[in-house]
């Protein structure tokens, strides 16, 4: 895939930093990891929900952070200290994660849950009144024909 340089952009543009960063990552290969399993889904006009697979994890070895326009999903398993057991096959997998989500403009986090192994995070995305598009009233002008006298002497 070809690199597309953006900096002649940079010079003529303001606050589009970002959107900037973004499209330069959608360039570049990205080992993207494959645990935890997720979903992301559509609940409502305005609402959505991510659901993680956590299996093993419970709440105190979760955390959530939301920062900015991203949304960061972290596990670590405590150390088991009984080291008595003695494992056969051993195919639940016990090692520390992080998963991010990028979030777009006025998206919130609403609430999380954790149920039979399944994380559940959910989203809102409230635009505020000043960012919605308002209808404009056209005001009809009162144009009467004028006529013009000339006056002669």
């Amino acid at each position: 895939m070809r690199h597309v340089d953006f900096s002649p952009l940079y010079r003529s543009t303001v606050g589009f930093d970002r959107l900037f960063t973004m499209l330069d990552s959608l360039g570049q290969p990205e080992q993207a990891p494959s645990y935890p399993p997720y979903n992301i889904e559509r609940t409502g006009e305005t609402t959505y929900r991510i659901t993680m697979a956590v299996a093993g994890f419970d709440e105190s070895e979760l955390s959530i952070e939301a920062r900015e326009h991203a949304l960061t999903v972290k596990g670590e398993k405590k150390d088991e200290t009984a080291e008595e057991t003695q494992f056969l096959y051993r195919g639940i997998a016990k090692r520390a994660f992080e998963r991010r989500f990028q979030l777009a403009d006025h998206v919130e986090v609403r609430a999380a849950s954790l149920k039979n192994g399944l994380l559940h995070i959910d989203l809102l995305r409230e635009i505020p009144e000043a960012a919605k598009p308002r209808r404009i009233e056209i005001a009809a002008v009162n144009r009467e024909a004028k006529q013009i006298e000339a006056q002669t002497s």
